[in-house]
Parts: structure tokens; sequence; C-alpha cells
């Protein structure tokens, strides 16, 4: 792997050798959202010295251990470690004539029999069978996956995976993984069929992971290292869009809500501390320094009057913002302890109150599907109608709302082309003490199209939300002091 540190085609050497390479690796890291430390550097340089450098999956974890905060950040860790590490430069030829790409009789690559090669491997547990699958997805990368772009050779996991389709070598790879009996001759609900579907399901999932991390590899010789860290490496949970995140996303960003919100809650013990003291009295201060000749020399301060407020939660649970409200919903509920009560109103075209979901230890994923088969949150036809929500918590839930309360609206504005009723929202800021709206949709989006959040943004103050790192940022705000 030496080699590595020395840069290929579009891989600049690093000037300072490997320790150089190490800080270039860190400033990656960085780049990406990643926080490390100085001290973080320099653990990872003494790992470098007594780890041994040939094997990368023991370097792989020695850095991970050393440089990771958080295990969510992991897959963008991963993605970097095999651009600034990756297991060979240029062309990996086979290391062995018997793993090659199976060509016609004309040397076309016959597709039938690489995918009966490719089943037969991946259904193989041995050592020699996972290194004969890298030696074979780093050759259908180079003849399959690379292609001429305006900026020269290029290699996509797209173009070389799309003849081959692992995803319908399933049952080729259960038949190996079960050994003489297909799997059409055991009975449906087999523990031991059904060990090997997912087995063989986590395989094919693996093989195409090694096709894209060899089509980074190449890619990052062919046009640089830093143009694939911007688009090739995926982001970090918090700065997933609510709005464009898939279910794997959804799964890691609840895996943070617990951390997000002891963060949360600790800066909050901080801002809490430093305004212990209270406000500079200046009134008392000036009367007191009469008798030092009106030299201000003792600062007289205000009394301190910490309050817990209540929070009233109205939010969106239709289908275009779940993720949002769901995710939103978990870090209010992480941080209740900060209030002295919370409520919570759910609405998709009409509001009702769901707080009996959200009880004390309660699992969240199971309130939130409770809320949605059980609450009457559907008068109509199940599209989002913020006119008719807003007038509805208005008519049955005023009393929930008092001088006392920080109102927190949860929602894109998107009124289905409704009437969005804004005197309604208008009286509701009035009563309450606080209200903020968040809206996961970008602020370029807000007032096109049925968004109404343009008008409901002249009564309420309204923030984008569109990732974990800016519901942080505004939650961090908005706790009470």
């Amino acid at each position: 792997m030496a080699g590595a540190f020395q840069g290929g085609p579009g891989t600049p050497i690093a000037p300072h050798g490997l320790p150089g390479h190490l800080v270039g690796f860190v400033e990656s890291l960085r780049r990406r959202g990643i926080a490390v430390g100085p001290s973080e550097t320099v653990d990872a340089g003494r790992v470098m010295t007594v780890i041994e450098m040939l094997d990368r999956e023991a370097l792989r974890e020695g850095l991970a251990c050393t440089l990771l905060r958080r295990t969510t950040h992991r897959p963008t860790f991963d993605a970097l470690f095999d651009l600034w590490f990756p297991p060979a430069i240029g062309h990996r030829t086979a290391d062995t004539p018997d793993v090659v790409l199976p060509r016609t009789p004309d040397g076309e690559i016959d597709l039938d029999a690489l995918r009966e090669l490719i089943a037969e491997l991946l259904a193989d547990d041995s050592p020699a069978a996972q290194a004969a699958v890298e030696t074979l997805t780093a050759q259908m990368v180079e003849e399959l996956g690379q292609f001429k772009s305006s900026n020269g050779p290029s290699f996509s996991a797209y173009q070389a995976l799309r003849d081959v389709a692992p995803e319908t070598l399933l049952t080729r790879i259960l038949e190996g993984l079960l050994g003489n009996s297909a799997p059409g001759e055991r009975e449906d609900g087999d523990y031991e069929t059904e060990v090997a579907r997912r087995t063989a399901a986590r395989r094919i999932a693996d093989f195409r992971s090694m096709v894209e991390r060899e089509t980074r590899r190449r890619t990052a010789e062919h046009l640089g290292r830093e143009r694939v860290e911007k688009y090739g490496v995926p982001k970090l949970a918090e700065e997933v869009d609510f709005l464009r995140a898939s279910d794997a996303d959804m799964v890691a960003l609840r895996r943070s809500v617990m951390p997000l919100a002891r963060l949360l809650a600790s800066r909050l013990a901080a801002r809490r501390r430093r305004a212990r003291a209270g406000a500079i009295d200046l009134r008392r201060t000036l009367r007191k320094s009469m008798s030092t000749g009106g030299v201000p020399i003792d600062l007289i301060n205000r009394k301190p009057r910490p309050a817990r407020p209540e929070l009233v939660v109205l939010c969106d649970v239709s289908g275009s913002v779940s993720g949002f409200s769901h995710f939103t919903l978990l870090l209010v509920h992480a941080l209740r302890e900060q209030f002295s009560r919370v409520r919570v109103f759910a609405f998709i075209d009409t509001t009702d109150e769901v707080t009996h979901y959200f009880s004390s230890g309660a699992d969240l994923g199971d309130a939130m599907s409770r809320m949605l088969r059980e609450a009457d949150l559907i008068t109509y036809d199940g599209h989002s109608d913020y006119g008719n929500a807003l007038a509805t918590f208005a008519e049955r839930h005023a009393h929930s709302l008092t001088g006392r309360s920080s109102l927190l609206v949860l929602g894109d504005a998107r009124t289905n082309y409704r009437t969005p009723k804004v005197e309604v929202l208008e009286h509701l800021v009035g009563v309450a003490r606080h209200a903020h709206w968040l809206n996961p949709e970008p602020r370029g989006q807000w007032g096109s199209g049925d968004s109404a959040a343009r008008a409901y943004g002249e009564v309420i103050t309204m923030h984008e939300c569109r990732s974990a790192q800016q519901l942080a940022a505004v939650v961090a705000g908005l706790l009470p002091v």
C-alpha cells in the first residue's frame, strides 16, 4: 500500500510523507463535517506507528477508534478512508488466471457466465472466494463501468452493474447456500431458509458496495480525490435532507437523537450557568454608586427567575413531511425534561391530541405507528389542510395554549390550494409566550405553488430546518434558559 501515499494520476503527493498524508486525511474528514481535534490526530499518528500498515482493515479500525466520536459518522469515514488509503493504484489484474471475466468466442464479455460465476463466488464463504470477488469486481469496473466523459475517462458503478443485475442472483445464491435442496422445496418460514435468504441479500448488498468503492477509487485517480469527495462520499446522518432521506438514512437519524439531545441539554446547562447571576440592574447599581462618589464599583445584578415553560407542539404527520416530524418529535421527547409540560397535537387535515402516545418510556416508533392508526387526523381526503387543522385546534384545544406556553409548529405549509386561515394562526401566536415554525423545505421554495409559508411567515417566526444539523442549531436557540 506504499504507492497509496505517493499518489496516482489526479492524486497529489503528500508534501510531508506519511504524516502529511494523515493530516490530509484528517482535513478531508473535517471538510465533511466530522470534528477531529489535534489530540485525536496525534493519537492516530501513534496508532500508525504500531499497526501493520499493509493490513488495511486493522489500519481502518485503528484510525476509526481514534478519530471518530459518533458511530453514525462511520459510513462517511469509510468512504474517505478508501480514497486516502486505497488497496491499489491503477488497473488491478487478476491474482490467479482463473479469476477473469468470462468471454464469448468473439471476445465479448459473456454476461450469463459472469452472473453464474458471481453467484458461485458469493455462495462460498472461503477467504479465497472473497478475494476472487474483489478481483472480479475490479475487472468489472475497469471494463463494464468505464466510459468517456467531457473530462476524459471515468467510471460508473451503475454502468458496471446494469447488465449484471446482481439482485436477480438471489435464488442462485440461495441454492448454493442451502446445498442440494432448492429453496422452493422447503416449507415457507423455514428457519434455515430464512437465514440463508438474509445472508444472500446481505452478500449481494456487499457486492454492490464493493463495486461502488472500486468505482470511487478509479474515478479519484482520473478526476482527483477532492472532486470525488464532493459528490461520491455519503453525507453525515445529520446533514441528510429530511425530505429526501431514505429508510436507511432515517434509521441512522434515529440513532443520533439521544447524542444530539445530550449535546443540546449540555449547551442549555452552560447557558444557565452563565445566566445564573442575572443581568445588571442599572438603576440599583447607580444608586449604590452614590456612596462611592458616583463610581460604580459594585455591580448589582437582577435576581434571575428561571422558568421551564410549557411546550405545545403542532405537527403535520402527512406523508410528505412524516420523516421530518418523526425525527423532531423524537428530539422533543428526548428534551421533555427541559419543559414543565409538553403537549403534542398532530394533524393531516384535522387536529387531534396525541400526547398520551408519547408517555415516558414509550417506544417512539410504536407510538408513531399507533398515532397514525388510532388518532383522528383525517376528516376529508387525507391531504394536508393547514387552515382546517389550525381552525380545529383553535376550536377544540385552545385552552391548552396559555401565556406560559411556547408554540412549535412543524410542517412544510403546503395547503394543497386550500384556505390557509392565517388569521387563526395569528390569534394563536398572540396567545402564546413564544411561537416558532420549523419548515423542512428550502427557503427558496417558500411561497411557491401551494405553499403558504410566506403568508404564515408574516405572523410567526419561520425557520428553515432541512437537516438534523439545522434543526439542532434552531432548537438550541429556542430552548428555555
